[in-house]
C-alpha cells in the first residue's frame, strides 16, 4: 500500500473511532392545554400571540436556533391551521434557515402527557432533546447546561434529565401568588430530589413533605421557593419511555416531575437542575408574566431578543432614548406625547394632545385626539376614538373602540369587538365578540347583566344606515364615577389563571356560588371556571370535542374530581337551555326543542363525564341525573325539564335504563323539591318499566320454545 493511501485509511480510521456530537432536537410545545389567555385562544394560539409586537414563537425558536438544534418538532392542538400556515410563511422555512429539520405534529391530546406518549409512538426523537414550551423567552447560552448534561450522562446512563432554573429570589414580580414550586435540591451534585407545589390549595401552605429516606441518604439539602420554572428540559429518550409507561402522567411538573421523584427506588432515574442567575429566561405562562416579560423586553433584560433585532420579516424597529422603539410611517400629532418604554408598529397614526406611555401599539393603529393609553398592550389594526382611556388593559386586533371609553385596569378586548362611544369597561372584564347579531333601533342600550367573560351583541347606530358603521357593544355596566383609572388595587396584572377576576359583587362566577354551596371551598374555584368556560363555548358554537379538550386541561390543572367536572357540565347546559328558552326576554325555544338542540349537539361533551358503562352499579349516570334533577327543581318549568333531558338522555345512549332505574329509586331523589319537580317523568320511567317487562316476558317464551 502507497504511503499516501496508508495515511488517509488511518484518518478515516481516526475519525470513525472519536466520538461525534450529535445535532441536538427539540420539542416545542405550542399548546399546553391551558386556559389562562382567554378570551383570546378562542381565536388565536397562545404562541402566535403577540409579544412586543412579535408573535411568542419567534422568541422560542430563535432560542431554539442559538442553542444549536438542528430538528425541531412542533406540538400542536388547538388553532394547527394557524401556527402551520404562520411557519410555512416564516424565516424558519427558508434554505437559510438554523433548522435542518422544522415539522409541525398535530395531535388530538387532551394533557401534555398524551402528546409525550404520541411523541414516543412515532420514534421520532433518536437521541437527546429539548422540551420547551412555546411561549419561552430567553437569551441564555445553553451550551454550557447541555455538555454538563452529556458529561453527567456518560457517567450515569439513569441521568434522565436536567431542568433549567432561574434564580429571581421569593419576590420577585414575575411568581406566582398562587400556587409556589418547591424543589429540594442536593447543592453538591445538583440533583433534584423532590418537587412539590405549595399555596392556598395546598393541605398546607407553609410545609413541604420530604420523605424521610431523603433526609437520610443526603447530609445536605437546599428547598428552593425562590426559583422560576422555565420549562426549558434537557432529556434523554428514556423521558419519553416514561411517560409511556405510566398513562397517568398528564402534566409536566406536577405528575410527571413529582412522580419519577417519588418512584426512584422503584425506577432508580435521576433528574438534575441547572440554576442559573445572570442570564434572562422566562415563560409567559399568564397575563402577569406576559406584563412582566414584556417590561423586561423593552428595558433590554433580554437582550438581543428585543424589538429593534426585528425577529419578524418586514420590520424595521429603531431604538430610541427612553427605551422608545419605532417603525417607519408613523405619524403623531405635534401636541401628543410618547415617553418611557413604548413599541410603536408602522402605518400607526396619533393625533393631538393624546398621551401614549409604558405602552406596545401595534402596526395599523388610528389612534384619536386625546386619547391616554398607560400601561397597556393595543394590538395591531385597533382604532380609539377621541377622548378615550385606557389603562392597563389588552386590546386584541381588529377592536374598535369609541370616542370617550373607559377601559379600566384588568380589562380585556379580544379580536373584532366594538365598543360603542361613551362604554366604560371597568375592571376584570373580558370581551369578545358574538357569532350571532342582536339588532336594536334605540341609540340607548340597558345594561342589564355583567360577565366576567362578556358576549359582545349588535347595535346598529341610528345615525348611520350603513352596515358598517354598527357598532359591537358589550353589555356591561357604566363605572361608578367615584371610582378611579388608577385605582391601587387594579394596578396589577393576575397572574391566575382568573387573572382579571371581577368584584364579586358583579361577577358571573359569584352568581354561581348559591348553585355550588354544597362544595367545599378550595373546589369553587374549579366549578366557577370550568362552567363559565363550558358555558362560553356552547354561546360560540364551540366544537364539543375542544370543549371536553378544555375540560380535562383544568380539570387535571386544579386536581378536580369527575364529581365536580359532571356538576359543572350540568350547570352550563342547563343554563344555555334556559337562555335559548327565553333569549333576550323574548319568546324563545319551547323546553324540548332547547334540550334538544343543546344535548343533541354537544352529546360528547356529556359522553366523556361518564364511565360506568359497563359497570352493574351506573354512580356516574345516577349522579349525571341527580344534579340535573336538583338543577332544574329551582327552575320556574323544571318539571318539563326534567322529562326531556332523561328521554334524551336515553334517546341518545347516554344513560342506559339501568342507570335511569337506580336514579329513580335512590332516596336522594325522592326527598323535598327534588320529588315534586319528578312529576311529569314518572309516566316516561312506567313506559321503561313495562318495556323491561314485556323484554322479559319474551324471553322467558323463548326460553320455553
Amino acid at each position: 500500500m502507497a504511503p499516501n493511501a496508508a495515511r488517509s485509511t488511518k484518518a478515516k480510521q481516526k475519525l470513525q473511532d472519536e466520538p461525534r456530537e450529535e445535532s441536538l432536537q427539540a420539542i416545542v410545545l405550542a399548546d399546553v392545554f391551558e386556559t389562562r389567555f382567554k378570551p383570546f385562544t378562542f381565536e388565536r394560539p397562545r404562541c402566535l400571540l403577540p409579544l412586543a409586537n412579535t408573535p411568542l414563537i419567534e422568541y422560542t425558536l430563535d432560542f431554539l436556533a442559538s442553542a444549536g438544534v438542528r430538528d425541531v418538532f412542533i406540538c400542536c392542538g388547538l388553532h394547527t391551521d394557524q401556527v402551520e400556515e404562520y411557519i410555512n410563511n416564516s424565516r424558519w422555512k427558508l434554505g437559510s434557515s438554523p433548522f435542518q429539520t422544522l415539522l409541525l405534529l398535530k395531535s388530538p391530546a387532551a394533557s401534555v402527557g398524551d402528546v409525550m406518549r404520541d411523541l414516543n409512538e412515532r420514534d421520532l426523537i433518536t437521541r437527546d432533546f429539548l422540551l420547551v414550551s412555546g411561549d419561552v423567552v430567553s437569551n441564555m447560552a445553553l451550551e454550557p447546561i447541555l455538555n454538563k448534561h452529556r458529561a453527567r450522562r456518560e457517567k450515569d446512563k439513569n441521568a434522565i434529565m436536567t431542568m433549567v432554573l432561574r434564580e429571581v429570589g421569593l419576590d420577585h414580580r414575575i411568581k406566582s401568588k398562587g400556587r409556589k414550586p418547591i424543589f429540594v435540591i442536593d447543592p453538591k451534585n445538583e440533583r433534584c430530589l423532590h418537587y412539590e407545589e405549595i399555596g392556598p390549595r395546598s393541605v398546607s401552605s407553609h410545609h413541604v413533605s420530604i420523605d424521610p429516606i431523603t433526609l437520610k441518604d443526603h447530609t445536605e439539602l437546599e428547598i428552593r421557593g425562590d426559583l422560576v420554572d422555565c420549562l426549558i428540559d434537557i432529556c434523554t429518550p428514556d423521558v419519553l419511555g416514561l411517560w409511556s409507561d405510566n398513562f397517568d402522567y398528564s402534566s409536566l411538573r406536577r405528575s410527571f416531575l413529582h412522580g419519577v421523584l417519588k418512584d426512584y427506588e422503584l425506577n432508580g432515574k435521576t433528574i438534575y437542575a441547572a440554576i442559573t442567575s445572570d442570564q434572562y429566561a422566562a415563560r409567559v405562562r399568564n397575563l402577569k408574566a406576559y406584563d412582566v416579560v414584556s417590561r423586561n423586553i423593552l428595558e433590554r433584560c433580554t437582550y438581543p431578543l428585543c424589538p429593534d433585532s426585528n425577529l419578524v420579516s418586514g420590520q424595521n424597529y429603531r431604538f430610541q432614548e427612553s427605551n422608545l422603539y419605532k417603525e417607519d410611517g408613523l405619524s403623531i400629532g405635534r401636541t401628543s406625547i410618547v415617553k418611557r418604554k413604548v413599541v410603536l408598529g408602522r402605518q400607526t397614526s396619533i393625533k393631538d394632545r393624546s398621551l401614549i406611555v409604558d405602552s406596545t401599539i401595534g402596526k395599523d393603529c388610528q389612534i384619536g385626539s386625546d386619547v391616554h393609553v398607560s400601561g397597556s398592550y393595543v394590538w395591531d389594526d385597533v382604532q380609539i376614538g377621541d377622548g378615550t382611556k385606557i389603562d392597563r388593559a389588552v386590546v386584541a386586533s381588529g377592536a374598535r373602540i369609541g370616542k370617550n371609553c373607559s377601559i379600566c385596569p384588568g380589562s380585556l378586548i379580544s379580536f373584532g369587538v366594538h365598543l360603542a362611544d361613551g362604554i366604560n369597561v371597568s375592571g376584570a372584564h373580558r370581551i369578545k365578540p358574538m357569532k350571532g347579531t342582536h339588532q336594536d333601533n334605540n341609540t340607548q342600550v340597558e345594561f342589564s347583566h355583567i360577565d366576567e367573560t362578556t358576549d359582545a351583541t349588535l347595535q346598529a347606530s341610528s345615525s348611520d344606515s350603513d352596515s358598517k358603521a354598527s357598532s359591537l357593544l358589550g353589555t356591561l355596566p357604566s363605572r361608578p364615577s367615584s371610582q378611579s383609572l388608577t385605582e391601587p388595587s387594579m394596578s396589577e396584572f393576575s397572574e391566575s389563571d382568573a387573572e382579571f377576576e371581577s368584584p364579586p359583587e358583579i361577577s358571573r362566577r359569584s352568581s354561581l356560588r348559591s348553585e355550588f354551596s354544597g362544595d367545599s371551598a378550595p373546589n369553587r374555584d374549579f366549578l366557577d371556571e370550568a362552567t363559565a368556560d363550558v358555558l362560553d363555548a356552547l354561546q360560540n358554537g364551540v366544537s364539543p370535542e375542544n370543549i371536553s379538550l378544555e375540560l380535562v386541561s383544568l380539570r387535571m390543572k386544579e386536581d378536580a374530581s369527575q364529581h365536580q367536572v359532571r356538576h359543572a357540565v350540568v350547570t352550563a347546559f342547563m343554563r344555555r337551555v334556559s337562555n335559548l328558552m327565553d333569549e333576550d326576554g323574548q319568546s324563545g325555544s319551547s323546553p324540548n326543542e332547547a334540550v334538544t338542540e343543546v344535548f343533541t349537539k354537544n352529546k360528547e361533551v356529556i359522553q366523556r363525564t361518564l364511565f360506568d358503562q359497563s359497570r352493574e352499579t351506573k354512580n356516574d349516570q345516577v349522579d349525571l341525573l341527580m344534579l340535573i334533577q336538583k338543577d332544574a327543581a329551582g327552575r320556574s318549568k323544571g318539571e318539563s325539564l326534567l322529562v326531556f333531558i332523561a328521554k334524551i338522555l336515553y334517546d341518545l345512549e347516554l344513560v342506559e335504563e339501568d342507570g335511569i332505574m337506580q336514579w329513580w329509586e335512590d332516596d336522594r331523589s325522592r326527598s323535598g323539591d327534588m320529588k315534586k319537580v319528578r312529576v311529569l317523568t314518572e309516566p316516561f320511567i312506567d313506559f321503561l318499566q313495562n318495556a323491561e317487562e314485556e323484554s322479559d316476558d319474551e324471553s322467558e317464551e323463548d326460553s320455553d320454545e
